[in-house]
């Protein structure tokens, strides 16, 4: 039965009851074209599954590890700190060293500048599968098993798989189950049901559910006593509902669209950091070349043993070391 005035396509296609929580339960069952004592049927089952999809959230498809790793030593000054670490690695082992502390000391400075972009590297990927692990961990909320009434057994619950619900699906919960679907209260069996619902809205206490219309189209999660969420849990009571949503179309199928949109899209501060970051490997590769231009007649100085070679290396080290006191400063700004 379709009520256009009461619907609206999601971005799945799925059609779904608008401000549910403010009709009345005979509405929302009218607007499913379902009875609550017969359920769907199993031909409108698997046409609705075919048309919607399962009721799950999708897998995160994480970048690949060494994609991650790429990602991180993509940046101008990190080049040029590669670049430089390279250079004075090579300068090391043709410089000539008296003394074996000498040559050891030449490859210090190339090794710490590795050393710190790896580490640098090292919390880029980690929190990036922070991240990652933060999305697919909302996968644990989602129960196996659902308890559902099907014209196929008029009046009798089944157990089926909870990804097998579809929206109008009639669902009872007890005490102890998790709520497998967004889900508007028709009856409720006991004295009160009790909803631990502390994942989405970090109530402390279970919250008491009724069936009664709520008038507030923008009541917030709180406020909508009479729905389900998905992954939430029955704390105490029994009471039987019709599924309103699905997969991404769940309060937390919601919560996971936002975090994989967050991830993806960069906020404002963050642009304006990677501006600001790709500005500032401008400045300081200049400082370098100009610190170290600025110094060319002193190559040749007595302290640098009258070796150009030597004094090319020195004040090359002392640019160098410039730039990636700099680049310390920024990475640790932009991480905390």
């Amino acid at each position: 039965m379709h009520r256009p005035s009461m619907a609206h396509r999601s971005s799945v296609s799925m059609i779904v009851i608008d401000y549910p929580w403010t009709k009345t339960k005979e509405d929302v069952a009218a607007f499913y074209n379902v009875e609550e004592s017969k359920g769907l049927s199993e031909e409108r089952v698997k046409r609705d599954l075919e048309r919607y999809g399962y009721n799950e959230l999708p897998a995160e498809e994480g970048k690949p590890l060494w994609k991650l790793i790429l990602e991180q030593f993509d940046d101008l000054l990190v080049k040029i700190l590669l670049a430089a670490a390279t250079i004075s690695f090579v300068l090391a082992l043709f410089e000539e060293h008296k003394e074996e502390d000498s040559l050891v000391a030449a490859f210090v400075e190339p090794l710490v500048i590795l050393l710190i972009l790896i580490a640098n590297a090292t919390v880029g990927v980690w929190q990036e599968r922070n991240a990652e692990s933060a999305i697919e961990a909302l996968k644990e909320y989602e129960p196996e098993i659902a308890k559902v009434v099907r014209q196929n057994r008029p009046g009798q619950i089944q157990r089926i798989k909870a990804r097998e619900l579809v929206p109008g699906d009639v669902v009872e919960v007890a005490v102890g189950d998790k709520v497998p679907a967004d889900i508007r209260i028709t009856t409720i069996y006991s004295t009160t049901i009790r909803i631990d619902q502390s994942l989405l809205t970090g109530e402390s206490v279970s919250v008491i559910k009724h069936t009664d219309p709520i008038p507030d189209p923008r009541a917030v999660n709180q406020d909508k006593r009479n729905i389900l969420f998905s992954g939430t849990n029955i704390a105490a009571g029994k009471c039987r509902g019709v599924v309103i949503g699905t997969g991404l179309n769940t309060e937390i199928g919601k919560i996971r669209s936002e975090m994989a949109e967050t991830e993806e899209e960069k906020t404002p501060l963050q642009q304006k950091l990677d501006e600001f970051g790709e500005q500032l490997s401008k400045v300081i590769s200049v400082i370098c070349v100009a610190v170290w231009a600025i110094n060319i007649g002193h190559f040749n100085d007595p302290v640098h043993g009258g070796s150009w070679l030597r004094g090319a290396v020195y004040y090359f080290k002392i640019a160098v070391a410039l730039g990636l006191f700099i680049y310390l400063v920024h990475q640790i700004s932009s991480h905390l």
